[in-house]
């Protein structure tokens, strides 16, 4: 219970533990929705009896809602076998039919229960815990961690893992496994990690790692240098930094799963009719805040995809101009918590107008998860620092998703092209660690500039979002004056705000097919050196004139010219957060901003 409270930052809906009991009779288990304290109120009521394996888990809802019913662990074996899991298994529908053929009786609508099932299966066969764990994990697919108990392996918990943490614990006359290390930093501060695809087995004395296949694997164990407080956050100093660094994982998560038995692409939950998709001629994308900027590169993308006329609408104005919405307009309801009283009303009153809504969404169960049509989770995981980040790029991610599944549907791509648009797609994430990985110089930056009044930022086409959001960044966390422009409207007036040293930060499209529009901004950052300021490029590698314009130039990965926002924002995240600690600001809780805003 002390290691699940460690690892309460991460968010969670429910929570539960599994204990093999001294008396060797079986599992006894407790779990229920709810927060930690639920269930410490259930335990405090109905005790379980002692024991010294034990597994315990804190669950953000993907499959099923947040009940006590659909909460880990899961029991299989007739109570003999208990396991948590972590992540998404993709063929969980196909297991789940076979097991159900079998004769096997689910009691929740988790994926989880699928793996529990058929490690019962295998140990039911005669198989020890860790053989079953290993036939289980190379049947799976998707991402997931995995733990299991056995009532009749009275010290050994099993762990697997492929595309989602596990860390294991090395202590003396007891071992630990945790997703994150602060599980059991209290009781131990060397670790050991397991790498993609390998089985763990632990008992008091001993740990054995091997491949899904069977091999031996040697690890080294590493020391972990923080305290309890700092690992909360994963070592990072603040929350915001974290979610930065969580976004390749964000990215990936929210890719995951996508496509059916058939091929193709689908959303989470709820339901709009073919013919209703077939049918739409106008698509309307409301949102607040940051998550309107994911709206504007969706704009972009389904109408260069789909060739679907978009409009993007702060959610506040929307229903209050009398817009034009009919059955045949799709609304596209964009909101991190889905809590967003603006984007709420602003919804309710597109379906009163007949309009079917698809929320993008990134917590299962609310308001406008609950009330939309349809759904498309974002699975960036609970963002804690009130300035958004991972929960922004897992937003821009969804609206590609939806715009790929529209072109798929309506016809717009033949199903290779589909596939090559979402394997693009796949390769962000690495890409997006790359960008982590080398910036450094981005940071020095920011903290040369923490005196800086005012800074902008141009950005032409997906640039332009990207243009904003940083500006939105310096003013949430920095408290100075920032603003984002569209790199051609710079002409038109606010070329006036420009003078000598002022910083400008500036989006370059890559030179690679848009060759216009790479030199109508390289004329837009010769305008503004022209005037006395100071140019920070960020151009994609390969772009052999950037630096010739640029008193700074940070390069980015190349990629996709609609898909280069995943990677154009991460520098500017960690400039704002940078700057903003330079000059002391609290990084996580700006001041007077809420992390969801539940008022109109």
């Amino acid at each position: 219970m002390a290691g699940l409270a460690r690892l309460e930052y991460r968010g969670y809906d429910s929570a539960g533990i599994a204990v093999v009991t001294d008396d060797r009779e079986g599992l006894s288990m407790a779990k229920k929705a709810g927060k930690l304290a639920v269930l410490a109120e259930e335990l405090q009521t109905h005790p379980l009896p002692p024991g010294t394996v034990a597994i315990g888990h804190t669950r953000w809802a993907t499959h099923g809602a947040p009940t006590d019913v659909n909460a880990h662990p899961h029991l299989a074996a007739g109570g003999r076998v208990a396991v948590i899991h972590n992540g998404i298994i993709e063929n969980h529908a196909v297991l789940r039919a076979e097991l159900v053929a079998a004769g096997v009786e689910f009691a929740s609508d988790t994926d989880t229960e699928v793996a529990g099932h058929l490690l019962a299966r295998e140990v039911d066969s005669g198989k020890d815990l860790a053989q079953a764990m290993r036939d289980v994990a190379r049947r799976l697919e998707g991402a997931f961690t995995l733990l299991a108990i056995d009532a009749r392996a009275p010290h050994v918990v099993v762990g697997a893992r492929r595309n989602s943490p596990l860390v294991v614990g090395l202590g003396n006359g007891e071992n630990y496994l945790g997703s994150d290390v602060v599980a059991f930093i209290e009781h131990t501060k060397t670790a050991l990690a397991l790498g993609q695809d390998e089985v763990v087995t632990i008992t008091p004395d001993s740990v054995v790692v091997t491949t899904t296949s069977g091999e031996p694997v040697t690890r080294e164990p590493y020391t972990i240098d923080w305290d309890t407080t700092a690992a909360e956050k994963g070592g990072f100093s603040t929350f915001m930094e974290k979610e930065i660094h969580d976004q390749p994982s964000a990215v990936a998560d929210t890719l995951r799963g996508r496509f059916d038995e058939n091929g193709r692409l689908t959303l989470d939950g709820g339901i709009i009719a073919e013919s209703v998709l077939n049918a739409i001629d106008k698509i309307i994308v409301i949102a607040c805040g940051t998550s309107s900027y994911a709206g504007l590169v969706a704009k972009y993308a389904i109408e260069h995809w789909c060739r679907i006329p978009v409009e993007v609408e702060y959610s506040h104005e929307f229903r209050y101009r009398d817009p034009v919405v009919s059955v045949k307009t799709l609304v596209v309801a964009i909101s991190q918590s889905g809590e967003t009283m603006d984007t709420i009303m602003a919804m309710r009153h597109a379906q009163q107008q007949g309009a079917s809504v698809v929320a993008i969404v990134n917590v299962q169960g609310s308001t406008i998860a609950r009330e939309a049509d349809a759904v498309l989770y974002t699975r960036a995981g609970p963002e804690i620092a009130v300035a958004s980040t991972k929960a922004l790029l897992a937003q821009i991610v969804a609206v590609y998703l939806l715009g790929i599944y529209l072109s798929d549907l309506r016809g717009n791509k033949f199903p290779d092209e589909v596939r090559t648009i979402f394997d693009e797609l796949g390769d962000m994430p690495s890409k997006i660690q790359r960008v982590l990985d080398t910036a450094e110089p981005i940071r020095e930056l920011a903290r040369s500039m923490a005196s800086e009044k005012t800074i902008l930022f141009l950005g032409r086409h997906v640039g332009y979002p990207v243009a904003l959001e940083g500006a939105l960044k310096l003013k949430e966390l920095a408290y100075i004056h920032a603003e984002g422009f569209a790199a051609g409207e710079l002409k038109h007036g606010p070329i006036a705000l420009v003078e000598k040293d002022l910083p400008i930060f500036i989006v370059l499209p890559s030179p690679r097919g848009r060759e216009s529009l790479h030199a109508k901004v390289l004329s837009n950052v010769q305008e503004v050196r022209a005037r006395g300021a100071r140019t920070i490029v960020l151009a994609e590698e390969g772009d052999e004139v950037a630096a010739d314009h640029a008193s700074e130039v940070f390069y980015l990965p190349e990629a996709p010219v609609l898909m280069t926002p995943l990677l154009a924002l991460v520098p500017l995240q960690i400039f704002a957060c940078e700057l903003a600690g330079a000059k002391g600001n609290d990084v996580d809780q700006p001041r007077n901003l809420a992390k969801s805003v539940t008022v109109e």
